[in-house]
């Protein structure tokens, strides 16, 4: 099973080094020391630890944004049947879901923990800008 180096653990969480390593010291993150003193996440326990963060972003939090279509995370669950896989990774705040041929899925040998990439590609994308805040200006 992989590990992951605190800094991995906050670019993909999204937050500071600082933050992981708070959490790891308050036992809300497991974490281990290496012979020579680096903290290391196991993947299943970041995964399980991501499962829980779940949140919606705040709508405030951007300005204007377009999406990007890779999204680098945790794979956090799958499930498989005799033909079809549900893949669950967890990117930053957001949960992204893949449905897949059980044969990529095994190919792939994806797991919990595991770091992976979502590539998204749609036919229809939604853009949208927040609400000002009160007392700021409208465009029009």
């Amino acid at each position: 099973m992989p590990s992951y180096r605190i800094g991995q653990v906050a670019e993909l969480l999204g937050v500071s080094v600082d933050t992981v390593r708070r959490w790891a010291d308050a036992g809300r993150l497991g974490a281990r020391r290496t012979e020579g003193g680096q903290r290391m996440v196991d993947g299943a326990a970041l995964a399980e630890f991501m499962t829980g963060l779940r949140h919606a972003p705040e709508r405030d939090e951007v300005i204007a944004q377009s999406a990007r279509n890779r999204f680098q995370g945790i794979v956090t669950r799958v499930a498989k049947d005799e033909i079809v896989a549900k893949v669950e990774l967890q990117a930053g705040p957001f949960r992204v879901v893949s449905l897949m041929t059980r044969e990529a899925a095994d190919e792939l040998e994806l797991a919990p923990g595991m770091l992976a990439v979502a590539s998204v590609k749609a036919t229809n994308v939604v853009v949208e800008l927040p609400a000002p805040a009160r007392g700021e200006p409208t465009s029009s």
